[in-house]
């Protein structure tokens, strides 16, 4: 079996929950846990946030919901983005409450669900990628409201919380403007929510009911350096280990391309993990490095879609030794935010980028 696996520390999750439910209460917190629990695993994630104190769990799509509800947890789930048409049924079916931005959305759900049956509404503020402008969101939750279904609340997504509060401050205000014009017609949602991590953490105001932390939860930070007095833990660590050694000469080139010449005579070790496990083929070129022993090691060439070479130099490695891409390993770390630098990226694409073919190891 290959030694290449991801362990999550289900301890950090748990802790990451604690303190940014302490940092942020009254507000309660819905544990964003799309995306396969940013590839940590949703299930053992959402069962770790809510054992730590999380209220509620979000995702985007219906079939995440559903692989909550079949692995038995009952919680109060969320569905991001408004679901097609057609899977109102396994929405109701499987009592995930939906998020509507449309008024053909909730005239199918009106005739499919229970009476009571909850629903948001988004509404756009400024993100502009879904939901409805502040004008036609009034008039759904108007509709709403008017049919047998309930108002379960009503939220917005902020576009640049952790580094534009000027423009977040203006969809606070457009949200709190529309909750403002649904009561004063009388239409009380019962919560009302728009925090993300970041907007959970630098603006207290905008806290509200409910705060929905995604990427601080896995113990990572939307920008560097921000909210830098929360000890977040990073839970995700990427493992694997040394299968083969050889020595070369200095000039070699190994791997494709024969990109990059050893500077000296050296041992080269290959690794089986690669591109088709979610190792940019970019981070061999621009100065990306592994743990091995607890020292620093750069790569010998280009990532390959199984396996990576690693230039050891003359240093007693052997081949068994614990190869870490992530994380920590003694008092060495090679964190996501360092990926992401190096990649021009952010560290929830990092992260997110571990395909199924590692098999997860739960810790805690």
């Amino acid at each position: 079996m290959r030694p290449t696996y991801i362990e999550v520390d289900l301890a950090a999750i748990r802790h990451n929950v604690r303190i940014i439910r302490e940092a942020v209460a009254p507000a309660r917190l819905c544990a964003v846990v799309k995306a396969d629990g940013y590839a940590h695993g949703d299930v053992p994630v959402a069962e770790a946030a809510l054992d730590a104190g999380a209220d509620l769990l979000a995702v985007a799509l219906v079939e995440e919901g559903a692989r909550l509800r079949e692995a038995g947890i009952d919680a109060s789930v969320l569905l991001l983005s408004e679901p097609f048409a057609a899977d109102v049924a396994e929405v109701v079916r499987w009592d995930l409450v939906p998020t509507a931005y449309r008024r053909s959305f909730v005239e199918v759900l009106a005739g499919v669900a229970p009476p009571g049956y909850p629903v948001h509404v988004k509404v756009d503020t400024g993100m502009h990628r879904v939901g409805a402008p502040p004008d036609e969101a009034l008039e759904i939750a108007r509709m709403v409201a008017a049919s047998p279904l309930a108002l379960g609340g009503v939220w917005t997504h902020f576009a640049v919380a952790e580094e534009d509060p000027e423009f977040t401050g203006r969809q606070l205000r457009a949200l709190r403007e529309f909750v403002d014009a649904l009561e004063a017609e009388g239409i009380h949602p019962p919560m009302v929510h728009a925090s993300n991590t970041a907007a959970s953490l630098l603006h207290p105001d905008a806290r509200i009911d409910v705060v929905r932390p995604g990427i601080g939860i896995y113990g990572l930070r939307p920008a560097p350096g921000l909210a830098p007095e929360l000890e977040l833990r990073p839970a995700m660590r990427v493992v694997s280990q040394v299968a083969y050694l050889r020595r070369y000469a200095a000039g070699t080139r190994p791997s494709y391309g024969r990109r990059r010449p050893l500077p000296v005579d050296a041992t080269v070790a290959t690794v089986p993990i690669g591109y088709a496990d979610g190792i940019p083929r970019a981070l061999a070129a621009r100065g990306g490095s592994v743990l091995i022993r607890g020292t620093r090691y750069p790569f010998a060439g280009t990532v390959t879609m199984d396996q990576i070479v690693v230039d050891v130099g003359d240093d007693p490695v052997e081949v068994g030794d614990e190869v870490v891409l992530l994380g920590r390993q003694g008092t060495e770390e090679i964190d996501a935010e360092e990926w992401a630098e190096r990649l021009g990226t952010i560290t929830y694409e990092v992260v997110c980028g571990f395909g199924p073919r590692i098999p997860r190891r739960y810790l805690g």
